[in-house]
């Protein structure tokens, strides 16, 4: 390989590869070093959120387990009775 092609090809590879870690580097910084008041007071009412419809899931979890045993204990004494 003629060393000027390999020379035009390695500064074009790392100058692509600096400019990119420039850029995530800038983006890095610019960033608020922590959420504003509004982000927090919204992120903590969806995890409240989130834990309701947990609750309920759970309780609707509990009821379709029991319908499922009251069910199943139906058909057994069905079966047995017949």
């Amino acid at each position: 390989m003629d060393p000027a092609v390999f020379l035009a090809a390695l500064i074009t590879v790392v100058g692509g590869a600096a400019f990119t870690i420039v850029k995530v580097a800038r983006l890095w910084t610019a960033r608020p070093a922590s959420p504003s008041a509004d982000v927090t007071a919204r992120l903590d009412a969806l995890e409240r959120s989130v834990q309701g419809l947990q609750q309920e899931q759970a309780e609707a979890q509990e009821r379709l387990d029991f319908a499922e045993r009251l069910l199943s204990k139906a058909r057994e004494e069905r079966r047995i009775g017949s």
